[in-house]
């Protein structure tokens, strides 16, 4: 009659399910290394549907659509008209980081740094002293573009953002955490060589620019680009180096990333691999979550509107969008805060998650009183609980933590508004939102599992 969550570790504990779990794994490691912008993210995704005949004609039946390299909507034709509904999975690209600022390179004590300012919810203690890179393009006046990534091959330098020693602290550590570091001194150190070779001495008093000259001078060189040209430019500072397995057992993976990437490549390889589907699946992948889901990429604009009512153009133009909407079943698909073994406090356990335990439903999130939540409906909770556990895929249910803790926002929301049933519902992590994330590896795999039975479910 009870109800436990059941231990992924327990119920995929045949060498088969084993095989295929590391496989997932160290596929999933090594996506999560070498996608770390959302730029990348998109390009990823794009080469992975065209490797599987998609195409950008919508008159076909497996179609993508990519916006401005940051979104991207994908379909796949199944046998029951759109009419009767889509199986939809959203899932966002981006996530929290430092991005250069427009006019970032400067010099003080023959250092040059850049000026930078902070995308999403980061806690900013976590981005001091540990080594970066730098990732991102530049656009010039031509059009053309320069992509850049400098820090992730062993013989790259990497770049970082110094940290005040304990020994002159004192003042620092007596202020709130909120206040102790403060936004306009994450600065990211670029260089220390003067472009001559020695200290600048001959400028009387002047703004010190050598070691600054002598960054822009190897910009030139590696990249061919100018100071100017960084007014069109997205650079982002991230934790360098690849994802790791972590721990003896190598049962959780560490990385940038997970919030919410975890959910993109479950997503896609569901997508791609689920049995045919009656329903038509889509799956879109939206920049912007982090900070409201803004913008033309964002999932607030009418990027998906827009690809949905061209493919009823093309498949099916009898039908109104409305209608389709209002029958569809779709996953917000993002990441949850799993239970910390050292914060246990900031959760309330009966509707806590856990590690291992299989992907997590947020029936809603918003803060404290349900305020900006999506609130799932019972009906379609049901649903999704009978076609998962009917092939035994692990699943637990939880809320981001107690309820005048915090809280938190999704994408779900802003499908919630189309009429569609609509649930968060993704793997949890531990340390959402630092440079170095973690998850299990074991809920990476019934995370993709379960979004492969939703996408072939009736």
């Amino acid at each position: 009659m009870e109800f436990k969550p059941r231990n992924c570790w327990q119920v995929y504990k045949s060498k088969k399910h084993r095989t295929a779990m590391d496989r997932v794994a160290h596929e999933y490691v090594r996506f999560l290394s070498e996608c770390k912008t959302e730029r990348e993210t998109i390009n990823w995704v794009r080469s992975q549907v065209l490797a599987r005949g998609f195409a950008e004609e919508f008159h076909m039946d497996r179609v993508f659509r990519v916006h401005k390299d940051k979104s991207i909507f994908l379909a796949w034709k199944g046998n029951r008209p759109m009419a009767q509904g889509v199986r939809l999975l959203g899932a966002h690209v981006d996530t929290p980081r430092l991005d250069f600022k427009q006019r970032p390179v400067y010099e003080e004590c023959q250092i040059s740094l850049a000026k930078t300012h902070y995308y999403g919810g980061i806690r900013k203690h976590q981005w001091l002293a540990r080594p970066l890179a730098l990732h991102g393009t530049v656009v010039k006046t031509d059009g053309s573009r320069v992509n850049v990534s400098i820090g992730e091959d062993d013989n790259d330098p990497v770049f970082t953002v110094a940290d005040l020693l304990p020994h002159l602290a004192s003042k620092q550590i007596e202020k709130r955490l909120s206040q102790a570091f403060e936004a306009e001194k994450l600065n990211v150190i670029l260089g220390h060589v003067p472009l001559s070779g020695k200290p600048d001495e001959e400028r009387n008093g002047n703004e010190k620019k050598a070691v600054k000259n002598g960054v822009l001078r190897l910009l030139n060189r590696k990249f061919g680009i100018i100071e100017e040209d960084l007014y069109s430019a997205e650079l982002q500072a991230v934790p360098a180096g690849p994802a790791r397995f972590v721990g003896l057992d190598q049962g959780l993976i560490g990385g940038f990333g997970h919030d919410d990437r975890a959910c993109v490549f479950t997503g896609l390889n569901a997508f791609l691999d689920a049995e045919p589907s009656v329903h038509s699946r889509v799956a879109v992948f939206w920049d912007k979550e982090e900070i409201g889901s803004e913008g033309s990429c964002g999932a607030k604009s009418l990027f998906l509107e827009y690809c949905l009512e061209e493919l009823l153009d093309a498949w099916e133009p009898e039908t109104r969008l409305r209608t389709m909407f209002a029958n569809t079943r779709a996953l917000s698909a993002d990441v949850h805060a799993a239970m910390d073994p050292d914060y246990q406090d900031v959760h309330e356990k009966l509707n806590a998650s856990l590690l291992g335990h299989g992907p997590v439903f947020c029936k809603f999130t918003g803060h404290r009183g349900k305020v900006g939540a999506n609130d799932a409906h019972a009906e379609y909770i049901g649903w999704l609980r009978r076609i998962l556990n009917s092939e035994k895929i692990p699943w637990q249910m939880a809320e981001t933590g107690k309820v005048d803790m915090g809280g938190g926002g999704t994408v779900a929301k802003f499908l919630a508004v189309y009429g569609m049933d609509i649930i968060d519902f993704g793997p949890g992590v531990l340390g959402m939102h630092s440079p170095f994330e973690i998850v299990s590896k074991a809920d990476i795999y019934a995370t993709y599992l379960a979004y492969s039975r939703f996408f072939s479910a009736v």
